[in-house]
């Protein structure tokens, strides 16, 4: 069987056994852009514009298509699809047509090497004597790997930027850890042989100049240790850098002042393999703020009561960039990692991320189930702060509009700094809080032209310096708007300064001239500037764009936006990026800056109120529709209700299966909450809880019953508005779900009773039936079974009347699993074996996944051992093909119980082993009990509860 390796640690290289296959510079490409992605789709329209940036022509898609093929045969030719080959995957059709590289990740250097560091790290962090010559020989392996640059035969091109630079981080740390190793070791001058190298390689590392230097200094080498001080101390000057820790060490060196050992120091087991980071990219263009980055750092390392810089300043003036390079500058003193947040407090569509969102994002990222996420926001505050207790973090809280943003997300302990920015002040949280204010002001001059060098690099700055000073002073020496001004001028090579000067020049005097002074006016003006240059599609999309509520847009998005075909979108978007006005953050997505969405919207507020109203009108369209075929996709044989037609121009999404609608919900979960906001202010009301309904399965399923209760808040004051008694039922119905799942259960049943109220007078059995399974789950909830029975008994009365026969098979198995619980498992097996019945003639899997589960659950009660496992291994089997973890996870719980039961221990522990990996996996709290029954030696009792309850009308396992 053929072995494929690929290496990406220098040039793109592919062996095969042992000998190196041959790769064109086309296939080089497309298989660096797949194993940036590894695992993972890559939409077909992404790699053309990867691969051919804007020269792609209209037989791009076919020539990919040739690509994808060769590169096939390239890996494994004559034998793809057999174990230990790559393969790549076709996935999806027409827009959604994407291509994945399938490769185990051990056959990838770059994983074997970011192994084998993070495990040599581990042992130095123990400071376990005995661990260090393990450590060595780690470091040792993984830099043997090293070839670099990464990805060199694609260095160059901006989709590998990130990940070059991230490997390039992990080869220092490798150099760093193998000499701490070794001076831990008492091999001084094996470290100092090891670091020399390292210190060529990477002059600036003041960390290496440091190690090399004690190295040094260990051997007796006196003059040489204080020249490597002076020479790192020097570099780094010239850079605008200054190097405390290198000075103090120099002149410690030159006074023979003895040191101490330097030896790595223990630090407590983490909760996470890796650090987190949730950081921008280091900004590569970066210039000036010298003092303020050692002000800065100085503060955040100090072992004081708390370490919370502020960092405010003018709008535009950089504070994004400075707290994002001093985070960069900090990832050595704070090892646990980054957490970071843009919290838009001024976003000028007022749509500011709370303390308590931005609380539930941080959850999120530290891997705490939706389930064991606390219901109020003082319980949340307190699990995040637990969280960061033991660690040593930076949390970084970009654009926060005042002190009560910030408040909830400041960790309780002093092992962690945090760095705020703001346009405000923030006096409380100064006096209260004692964070320390940094204010940025504008660049220097010599700031301003660096920045302007570092952006154009063809001889017109030496050419033309009075043009120069005259952009500096137009531009106000603010960092943005020197930004985009080279930015226009790097793309225009042919225009000459001194006609870029002129037009800055006479703009003003008008509405956006630069003579206010004021930095904000004057930024309208460049803005005003950059917006003239684009074509009409472009400058339309710009201006729209402040009608979107959501903090980045998808390009199926912008294209609904603005009424156009997403193929002729996409180059708009494209000519919006490469003005600066947008930026994709992520692939696919752009965002754009809070002061230019400002822009933007004083540009539309010009246009009339039809022009406005349409837009909003299409992108409430847009989400709306492609919401209700995603919601399609996660539960086909739900009811919903059909939306009116689309305005003409709208674009919906149409996922293809139920993981894409998973995938998409994920993606635009925030914007569609806010969209739902928007559309009720602006009157779109049906929108509103069509909408809100189309939401309920996905945020159900996740967990996000606080957003839930929002979106169906909105719903019923739009269903009320609106007249519309059916959809207001609809509305109590689904947040009296999300109340009853966070215990609130007063309000579910309020909720509940006022929806049949409504229900009874529309004469509507169905709702009525609906609205009545629900009201048993809380009666369940509440420990009242018998009263639990007695509504899904006339749930199932409702639902045989109305003829409604999905609801007819969910009630049977509602009012099964209630005879269960009651211990009257015959009644049980009576009322499944009628549920399945209907259930397979309906084609619903998942009711029949669940009957079959609960059918098990009784046959087992009832000492009916082989049937059990029948039915079980049936629920088990429907729930995979559906991809319900959680469910396949309680199929193989109960199989294995009764494999226990018939005597076969193996098999019941192999069961229960799969059933705790899916747990595991997914972070649900039964697996600390499935995970002690094991230690035990037995795996787990059958006691009840053989169902997740899942869904907005509470308890589909039922």
């Amino acid at each position: 069987m053929a072995q494929l390796r690929i290496a990406v640690l220098g040039p793109l290289e592919v062996e095969r056994d042992g000998v190196t296959v041959p790769l064109g510079p086309r296939q080089a490409e497309l298989l660096s852009v797949l194993v940036l992605a590894l695992g993972r789709p890559v939409l077909a329209h992404r790699l053309v514009d990867l691969l051919w940036d804007a020269g792609a022509g209209d037989g791009a898609a076919a020539t990919l298509r040739s690509h994808v093929s060769h590169l096939r045969r390239t890996l494994a030719p004559g034998r793809q699809g057999n174990a230990g080959e790559a393969v790549v995957t076709t996935v999806g059709t027409g827009a959604g047509l994407a291509y994945r590289l399938d490769l185990p990740p051990d056959q990838l250097d770059a994983h074997l090497f970011e192994e084998e560091i993070t495990q040599g790290r581990r042992l130095l962090d123990h400071g376990d004597p005995t661990g260090f010559l393990r450590a060595t020989e780690l470091f040792g392996t993984a830099l043997a790997r090293w070839r670099g640059p990464a990805f060199a035969n694609v260095a160059g091109r901006p989709y590998a930027l990130s990940e070059v630079a991230r490997l390039e981080a992990l080869c220092r740390t490798a150099r760093r850890g193998s000499a701490e190793a070794l001076i831990a070791l008492g091999r001084h001058s094996a470290a100092a042989g090891d670091l020399t190298g390292a210190v060529a390689q990477f002059p600036y590392d003041e960390g290496l100049r440091r190690l090399l230097a004690l190295a040094l200094y260990a051997e007796q080498r006196v003059d040489e240790a204080a020249e490597v001080c002076r020479q790192g101390a020097a570099l780094l000057r010239a850079r605008g850098m200054e190097a405390p820790q290198l000075q103090r060490l120099h002149t410690t060196i030159l006074r023979r002042e003895e040191l101490p050992v330097a030896t790595p120091t223990p630090v407590a087991a983490r909760s996470t393999p890796r650090p987190l980071d949730l950081l921008p990219p280091n900004p590569p263009q970066f210039v000036g703020r010298a003092a303020e980055l050692d002000d800065a750092r100085r503060h955040c390392v100090a072992p004081s009561r708390n370490q919370i810089l502020l960092v405010t300043g003018a709008a535009g003036v950089g504070k994004t960039s400075f707290a994002v390079r001093l985070a960069h500058l900090l990832a050595g003193d704070l090892p646990d990692g980054c957490l970071y947040v843009n919290l838009r407090g001024f976003d000028p569509g007022g749509a500011a991320l709370s303390g308590d969102e931005a609380l539930r994002l941080f959850l999120d990222v530290l891997q705490v189930p939706p389930e064991q996420i606390p219901s109020s926001q003082e319980g949340r505050a307190g699990r995040y702060r637990s969280l960061l207790s033991p660690r040593r973090m930076l949390i970084v809280l970009d654009n926060a509009r005042d002190a009560e943003q910030v408040r909830p997300l400041l960790p309780g302990t002093p092992g962690c700094a945090v760095v705020v920015t703001s346009r405000s002040q923030l006096p409380g949280l100064v006096a209260v809080e004692g964070a320390r204010p940094i204010t940025l002001g504008l660049l220097t001059v010599a700031e301003a032209r660096e920045l302007l060098a570092t952006r154009l690099r063809d001889g017109r700055m030496a050419a033309e310096p009075g043009s120069v000073d005259g952009i500096i002073e137009r531009c106000a020496r603010l960092p943005l708007a020197l930004a985009i001004v080279a930015a226009r001028a790097a793309a225009h090579p042919g225009f000459s300064l001194t006609a870029l000067a002129h037009e800055l020049a006479e703009s003003q005097g008008s509405l956006d001239g630069f003579a206010a002074g004021d930095p904000t006016t004057d930024l309208r003006s460049v803005f005003s500037w950059s917006y003239r240059a684009l074509g009409e599609p472009a400058a339309r999309m710009f201006r729209l764009l402040a009608l979107h509520p959501g903090q980045d847009i998808s390009v199926r998005a912008a294209a609904s936006l603005v009424a156009l075909p997403e193929r002729q979108a996409r180059p708009v978007v494209a000519e919006l990026a490469r003005a600066q006005l947008v930026v994709e953050r992520v692939p696919g997505r752009y965002s754009c800056h809070d002061l230019l969405r400002a822009y933007a919207a004083e540009l539309v507020e010009s246009k009339p109120e039809e022009v406005r109203r349409a837009a909003r009108h299409r992108i409430v369209d847009h989400y709306l529709h492609s919401a209700r075929a995603a919601d399609g996709r996660l539960s086909p044989l739900r009811s919903t209700i059909t939306p009116p037609p689309a305005r003409l121009g709208v674009t919906p999404e149409e996922p293809a299966d139920s993981g894409r609608a998973l995938a998409w919900f994920a993606e635009e979960h925030q914007v569609l909450v806010r969209v739902v906001e928007m559309a009720g202010r602006h009157g779109f009301d049906r929108h509103v809880w069509q909408l809100a309904s189309a939401l309920t399965t996905f945020l159900s399923r996740r967990g996000y019953w606080e957003d839930l209760i929002v979106v169906q808040k909105h719903a019923l004051a739009a269903a009320d508005r609106a007249g519309e008694p059916a959809a207001a039922a609809q509305a109590h119905r689904d947040v009296a779900a999300a109340y009853s799942e966070t215990g609130r259960l007063p309000s579910a049943r309020a909720h509940l009773e006022s929806a049949l109220a409504l229900l009874a007078e529309q004469a509507d059995q169905v709702g009525q039936a609906q609205t009545l399974l629900t009201l048993s789950w809380v009666s369940e909830k509440e420990g009242d079974q018998a009263t639990a029975l007695g509504h899904d008994q006339v749930a199932l009365r409702l639902f045989r009347a109305a003829g409604h026969e999905a609801g007819e098979a969910r009630a049977l198995n509602a009012v099964g699993w209630d005879h269960a619980v009651l211990g009257e498992h015959r009644e049980t097996v009576r009322y499944c074996q009628r549920a399945l019945v209907l259930q397979r003639r309906l084609g619903d899997a998942l009711g029949e996944a669940n009957s079959w589960d609960t059918l098990g659950y009784a046959h087992h009660h009832l000492g009916h051992h082989q049937r059990a496992a029948r039915c079980f291994r049936r629920a088990l089997a429907l729930s995979r093909e559906l991809g319900h973890r959680y469910n396949e996870a309680e199929a193989l719980q109960h199989l294995g119980d009764n494999h226990e039961v018939l005597g076969d221990p193996v098999a019941a522990r192999h069961c229960w082993v799969r059933a705790l990996e899916i747990l595991t996996q997914m972070g649900h709290p039964a697996a600390e009990q499935l995970r002690g029954r094991l230690a035990a030696g037995h795996g787990r009792t059958p006691t009840g509860g053989t169902g997740c309850q899942e869904g907005p009308l509470a308890a589909q396992k039922r």
